[in-house]
């Protein structure tokens, strides 16, 4: 079964909107994972403008599921991932001043960059997956840097979804059949929703994980955090 991993940035961007400490990420964390969420997923910025790094540590000993970090590997994450030692680190290549990811690695173009930092987590024994477009051409290079996993940017499926939903998961599914040829994991993330996530775990071959945060914190603005985080299991179980 594919794994939800809830990332509660939005938790923290809401929270410091108002300043304090309410809503607490902490708290959010404890109930997401009570409520049946099997991860929880922060992606913490230079800039501190939701997850801080306060946050990072306050969480480590609250996570009783997997607990995954996101991402640009400057020295700076690099040393507190080493140090809170989650389950599993997402590197992402996204600008200090983005708003949020917009782009995978081109694994071709900094497989030496990669190859190193991922060597540094693995040897201390965290799980590495590098955040790519859906281009199977590039799984090749992804594998060649010594990552677990991918991580599948599906924005791109989640704009065209409504529109056609065959041609809008092709280069995915063909991305994650050319993981399963080298061995790496699939994990996915973006925009995915209640309205496309279910077709999307169906269709995708060896999909282990789906990090969710803007449409499930959304959601469950109307819905509640509980029917909300169950609505989305749902959504993965394979009957």
């Amino acid at each position: 079964m594919t794994k939800l991993s809830v990332n509660i940035n939005k938790i923290a961007t809401l929270r410091n909107a108002r300043g304090g400490e309410f809503p607490s990420v902490t708290e959010a964390a404890i109930k997401l994972q009570e409520f049946g969420a099997q991860g929880i997923t922060i992606h913490p910025r230079p800039d501190e403008r939701h997850i801080t790094r306060k946050d990072v540590y306050d969480l480590k000993p609250l996570i009783t599921t997997e607990f995954n970090i996101e991402g640009n590997p400057h020295r700076d994450f690099i040393d507190m991932v080493l140090k809170v030692k989650p389950e599993q680190v997402t590197l992402v290549p996204d600008a200090d001043d983005a708003i949020t990811s917009n782009a995978g690695w081109d694994c071709k173009k900094n497989q030496d960059f990669l190859t190193e930092i991922i060597s540094e987590f693995k040897n201390a024994g965290i799980r590495t997956s590098v955040f790519l477009d859906p281009n199977p051409e590039m799984v090749e290079f992804a594998a060649k840097t010594g990552t677990d996993r991918i991580e599948l940017y599906t924005e791109a499926y989640a704009k065209d979804y409504p529109k056609d939903k065959n041609s809008a998961i092709q280069s995915y599914v063909e991305t994650a059949q050319r993981c399963v040829d080298f061995n790496l994991g699939v994990n996915a993330g973006h925009d995915l929703s209640l309205e496309n996530l279910k077709f999307f775990a169906d269709e995708i071959p060896n999909l282990l994980e789906v990090s969710i945060g803007h449409a499930l914190i959304s959601e469950a603005l109307y819905m509640g955090l509980e029917n909300t985080v169950q609505s989305y299991l749902k959504r993965l179980a394979k009957w």
